[in-house]
Formats: structure tokens, C-alpha cells, sequence
């Protein structure tokens, strides 16, 4: 199965991007969104797994590349799917890293069929990567 060559970009609610704010008090950070919290670059390459997965449009995705300017903030992300209903080929972050040249290049991004593990389930990294961006908010006026 091949991916679409389009990189799609979806408007979210920016609360879903927030980076959060360390809370000295609890010892805990406060306020993520679950976008900006699934962020598993890391993760991947150093443990071959996820954090938790946000939902959109009825699957589950994973944070894999975080840009601010400003206030503003955007994230990009792959599809999680079980590696049972993956039809391409799958390899390990190593495999592909080590042709990451050509890698970086496939339309379907350096993830796209990338093993990775959640909850003890095995699951596959589907590209293109989506870029979710903070939603316009009009301002309405009051007469």
C-alpha cells in the first residue's frame, strides 16, 4: 500500500499544541495538550516506542515534530496503525536511519513504516506526516 505524496495540514483547537507549564508546587507540568504531549521523537530512536497517541479523525497519531514561532505553535505527526493492517514494509528506526539520506527524501516521510511499540502492542509509523496548526479565532463584534 502506498501513501499518499500530499502533505495534509489540519486546523486544531491550540490548546491541543500548548507546550504546558511547570508547576514547582505539584512538581508536575500543567497544562499540555495532548498533541504537544504525544511528541516521541525521542522515544523512538532511543527506545523503539511511543507515548500516549493523540486521536484525530478516528485514529490514533504521534507528535514526532514540535515548531513554534511565537506564541504560536505546530506540530507534526504519523498515523499509529497495528502492523497487522500494514501492508508495506516495515523496519526498525535503526534500518532506516542508517539510509537516512534516502529515508528523509520518500514522500511518505523518515517515519513512515517505522516499528514502534505502545502498550505492549506492536504498531507501524504511516506517512506522510500531517501538520496540525492552531485554528484561526475570529473575533466577533459586539454590535
Amino acid at each position: 500500500m502506498s501513501a499518499p505524496n500530499t502533505i495534509q495540514s489540519f486546523e486544531v483547537d491550540a490548546t491541543r499544541l500548548a507546550s504546558g507549564t511547570w508547576c514547582h508546587t505539584s512538581d508536575k507540568l500543567v497544562g499540555e495538550g495532548d498533541i504537544s504531549a504525544s511528541y516521541s521523537a525521542d522515544k523512538i530512536g532511543m527506545e523503539g516506542r511511543v507515548r500516549r497517541p493523540f486521536k484525530w479523525m478516528n485514529a490514533l497519531w504521534v507528535c514526532t515534530s514540535m515548531t513554534s514561532r511565537g506564541d504560536t505553535h505546530s506540530a507534526e505527526a504519523y498515523r499509529l496503525v497495528p502492523q497487522r493492517h500494514f501492508a508495506g514494509e516495515i523496519k526498525t528506526y535503526n534500518q532506516i536511519v542508517a539510509v537516512s539520506v534516502t529515508a528523509r527524501n520518500r514522500p511518505e516521510g523518515l517515519y513512515h513504516g517505522m516499528s514502534v511499540s505502545h502498550g505492549g502492542t506492536d504498531w507501524v509509523l504511516c506517512g506522510p506526516h500531517a501538520v496540525f496548526i492552531p485554528s484561526k479565532v475570529e473575533q466577533l463584534a459586539l454590535f
